[in-house]
């Protein structure tokens, strides 16, 4: 199971917070499908009646909660620990590969993948993960333009760069979600091939 304290206090005051922990619980425990409100209710500390004031189906709450996932991971990746740009990069793939797709976070990496699935006719899920995308796309193509202007990177595509390490995010995390041989090491190690042939300047 993930860990709660990552993302959330232990008792949150904020009401919006505390159902946005209810609900981490409870899509981490049963997935979207068998996710009622009554189920997020379980999981809230305060009057369930908030649920229904704030909320009127389990899937608006859902968008509201992408949106507050995205809000609340935006300065969690520790990119700032280093000062190399090349080091950022690294480090934010590291988090991502082994914190988030490999760590303990599994059964929200699985309900995740099933509020994806939605947005294939769901224009409001569809709206929210493109936020989503659009977000982690241009932060890892700022990082790559920092690295272009300080002679780190190779003069490349950024956003063509960016979409495709996105993309390839998104792909291991799919796989480990719904296989049970995902290889997240083979790419891992692809991806940080490609950056030294293809990103990273000749000294």
């Amino acid at each position: 199971m993930a860990k709660r304290t990552d993302l959330f206090e232990a008792d949150p005051d904020d009401t919006r917070e505390a159902i946005m922990k209810a609900t981490y619980e409870a899509l981490s425990k049963h997935g979207y499908a068998d996710l009622t409100i009554q189920r997020i209710g379980d999981e809230f500390d305060k009057s369930k009646s908030l649920l229904y004031h704030h909320y009127d189906s389990k899937d608006a709450l859902l968008v509201d909660f992408l949106g507050f996932m995205l809000e609340r991971t935006e300065g969690a990746i520790p990119l700032e620990e280093a000062d190399a740009v090349d080091e950022r990069l690294r480090i934010g793939l590291d988090h991502v590969f082994t914190e988030i797709i490999g760590g303990n976070r599994e059964e929200f990496n699985r309900a995740i993948t099933e509020l994806r699935a939605q947005s294939a006719h769901d224009d409001s899920f569809c709206e929210q993960f493109t936020k989503n995308d659009r977000y982690f796309k241009q932060r890892v193509q700022g990082i790559l333009e920092a690295g272009i202007e300080q002679g780190v990177f190779r003069e490349v595509d950024t956003e063509q760069v960016a979409a495709m390490i996105v993309t390839i995010i998104q792909g291991a995390t799919f796989q480990s979600t719904t296989s049970t041989e995902p290889d997240l090491e083979a790419v891992r190690a692809e991806l940080d091939a490609y950056f030294q042939a293809r990103l990273l300047a000749e000294e």
